[in-house]
This record gives structure tokens, sequence and C-alpha cells, in this order.
């Protein structure tokens, strides 16, 4: 299992098939609606995970998605489907934003959250 999934589904105390998707969601939703060039900085930079981004196909949102405009409410909604709960959104925002640190560094990351409207409440 890819290093990001274990830590992620070990910290919030999800299955590591619930945490597979949901973070492949959130990091699909990073390359949708995040700085292309800091987004792919940093997940280039993570191992493996290119691959769970790609496998959740871009973050559309859906049509609720499309109700609320897409954005940080529309992932919440769609994390809320797969069965998580406001707080486990958080911490695995938060532990996710954790290992890309590790990864990709300070500055990248803090240009990812700085780019999308919203995202540094729940990192």
């Amino acid at each position: 299992m890819n290093e990001l999934v274990s830590k992620v589904a070990d910290s919030v105390g999800i299955d590591p098939s619930l945490a597979e998707k949901a973070v492949g969601m959130m990091l699909a939703f990073l390359k949708k609606e995040g700085d292309e060039s800091a987004v792919s900085a940093m997940i280039s930079s993570i191992p493996g995970a290119e691959e769970l981004a790609a496998a959740q196909g871009g973050g559309g949102g859906g049509f609720l998605g499309g109700l609320l405009g897409g954005g940080i409410m529309a992932l919440g909604q769609q994390l809320m489907g797969a069965g998580l709960g406001m707080g486990e959104i958080t911490s695995l925002a938060k532990e996710t934003m954790g290992v890309a640190r590790q990864y990709a560094g300070d500055k990248v990351v803090d240009d990812v959250i700085a780019s999308i409207p919203g995202l540094s409440q729940f990192v």
C-alpha cells in the first residue's frame, strides 16, 4: 500500500481502502482547482500520488458539485458521500498536506494551499 494512504488511514482511523479513495479525491481536486505548477510539483514529489489522483478522475463534483459551484464545498460533499465525517475530512486534509510537506517542502505546499479559496481553514 502507498505510504501516503497508510499514514492517512492510521492517523484518521479509517479503513485503508477508504483512505485511498479519499486521498485520491483530494489530490484530484487539487489538480483541478489549484495552481497548476505548484500542484504538479507537489504531486510529482509524493510517491504514488499521481496514480491516486488519476484513479479518482479529476474530482469533478457531479451534480451536487455543480449546484455548489465546485470548489472546496463540492470536495467536502464528495468526501461525506464516501462516508467521512467533518472531523475525519479535516484530519485527512491535515495529514495529506503534512506528508506533502515532507516530500515537496513547505513553500510548494503553502503555494498550493494559497491557490485554492477556503482550503487553508481545513489544513
